[in-house]
């Protein structure tokens, strides 16, 4: 094996994409980016989509973490 040669990770994730996330638990998607652009913080969006802090923070966290989307998939 070649010094330089690094193993690769696999180019698919178990994690679902922030939409699926966002869309169970009743919070648009389109909203809540924009919110997020606009940094405002978790309480201010809860307020706006209805639900706990705790539920727009773990969508953040995803978001900042994993990105929009995650692509899903075997081998």
């Amino acid at each position: 094996m070649e010094p330089t040669f690094r193993p690769s990770r696999a180019p698919w994730s178990t994690q679902p994409s922030l939409k699926e996330m966002a869309a169970e638990v009743g919070v648009d998607f389109d909203r809540l980016i924009a919110g997020l652009a606009a940094n405002r913080s978790d309480t201010e969006l809860a307020a706006e989509f209805g639900v706990d802090c705790r539920v727009i923070y773990h969508l953040r966290d995803h978001f900042e973490r994993y990105g929009i989307h995650s692509i899903m998939g075997q081998d």
